[in-house]
């Protein structure tokens, strides 16, 4: 029985050039290329930085749909409740009672609404460029390819991370600085006996009390008698004689607070000072109303453009699905689960590791690990289309931390070659059944 085995072996085996016309044909990558000239580059630590620079590319960008926001709420959290009534302090003529306000120190400055600040950003070509914003009613300001970023209460250092934070998840340069350039959102009122009425606004250096009042052009009461200012604070009314003032140097450095209320007159001018306060009164209820009807608008404007950006988003999306949007893409060959077509991402790079372990991945079993390729041909007419093969090694997994530092460009082949025991058996495969039918052919002849 062995010697009939032994037999049959040797007649397939010697038939085998009979049916080389059904041998397996393996693929491999080789410089030899008719009219094209193909150049094999070990895949290194220093040659992935000469692919990624020698190709540069720019991913694809999401519609601006994608990053802009129908709006929020935050307006919401500016509003405050009304002040209680003042409590207002049984005034003689004489003598005046001094009753100043607590001591103080003022928070730290956060940006609000209206505020402005200016984006200081290095141009190569022009020297630094200054971009100013405005803090808008939902405390955002918005900056070209970057959308809106919340900087509404927040210090100008944390503004600038969260501007810093913006700019390196768009993949954009964070080289710059910002500059707080207007104080609008703070401001303390000075108004009665002063040369010039006005709301003086509140910045980062603490305001004293002598700094609002010569802000406001200065005292022009000459009664320091009866002088008095008075300072309207959360519901209750201070008072300091006007001759503690200028006596008294403390005094005159007291810290004041955003919505404070400062009202210079006499002994005899309580009715006109009550009047001030409550033109401060209701200047805030009528804004409070507004306010209120602004946001009604705004809820009914966010509603319209949060449902313009869904359907924006929506139909890019179904033109993406049918093939109608332009995509840049990467195709997998050789040894990978599953052969593909692979597109490049919105915004960032797609790098050789990704395409390794994407899609299904590649057998371990059957590809030649040492045998990894990325085919890129050239841009450049003069060359005919040559190819540059980047060879990666991956027997040892080390190696892979080069394959996630080689980005892919639009029309890159990744092409992953057999092992030597896969070629064989694969050959064995369309041949053996070929051997076999000659073989039972001569021994039935």
């Amino acid at each position: 029985m062995k010697t009939d085995i032994f037999r049959t072996l040797t007649l397939l085996l010697g038939l085998a050039p009979a049916a080389c016309g059904v041998t397996y044909t393996s693929p491999r990558v080789s410089n030899q290329l008719d009219s094209v000239a193909v150049r094999e580059v070990d895949l290194t630590a220093q040659t992935v930085l000469v692919a990624n620079r020698t190709a540069p590319y720019t991913p694809r960008t999401l519609p601006l749909a994608f990053y802009d926001t129908a709006g929020t709420g935050t307006a919401t959290r500016q509003l405050t409740a009304l002040p209680n009534r003042p409590e207002v302090p049984q005034l003689e003529p004489q003598p005046l009672e001094l009753n100043p306000p607590p001591k103080v120190t003022p928070p730290p400055y956060r940006l609000g609404i209206g505020d402005t600040v200016a984006l200081v950003r290095a141009a190569p070509s022009q020297g630094a460029v200054r971009e100013e914003y405005t803090v808008r009613s939902d405390g955002t300001i918005s900056l070209p390819d970057i959308g809106g970023v919340q900087v509404a209460n927040r210090s100008l250092r944390d503004a600038e991370a969260a501007l810093f934070d913006a700019f390196v998840a768009r993949q954009v340069d964070p080289g710059f600085s910002l500059e707080l350039t207007g104080y609008n959102s703070k401001r303390v009122a000075v108004g009665g006996l002063v040369a010039a009425p006005q709301n003086v606004p509140v910045t980062v250096v603490p305001l004293t009390l002598s700094q609002a009042i010569a802000a406001a052009g200065g005292l022009t009461t000459r009664d320091h008698d009866y002088g008095t200012i008075r300072i309207y604070r959360t519901g209750d009314l201070y008072q300091i004689p006007m001759k503690d003032y200028l006596d008294r140097p403390d005094l005159r450095r007291l810290n004041l607070l955003n919505g404070d209320a400062v009202h210079v007159d006499t002994s005899y001018d309580l009715d006109r000072a009550l009047g001030f306060y409550r033109d401060q009164i209701d200047v805030i209820s009528l804004n409070r109303h507004a306010r209120a009807d602004a946001l009604t608008e705004l809820d009914l404007a966010v509603g319209l453009r949060r449902d313009e950006l869904i359907e924006s988003r929506a139909n890019f999306t179904t033109r993406a699905e049918l093939g109608a949007e332009q995509r840049d893409y990467v195709y997998l060959g050789g040894e990978f689960r599953n052969n593909a077509r692979m597109p490049l991402p919105y915004g960032q790079h797609l790098n050789l590791a990704d395409a390794l372990f994407g899609q299904g991945g590649f057998s371990t079993r059957t590809a030649d690990a040492s045998h990894i390729y990325v085919l890129r041909s050239s841009p450049n007419p003069e060359e005919f289309g040559a190819v540059t093969a980047w060879h990666l090694d991956a027997r040892n997994p080390a190696a892979l931390s080069v394959a996630a530092r080689m980005q892919l460009r639009p029309n890159d082949i990744v092409f992953i070659q057999e092992q030597p025991i896969t070629t064989w058996g694969r050959a064995l495969d369309q041949f053996l059944p070929s051997l076999v039918n000659a073989g039972l052919d001569a021994a039935n002849g």
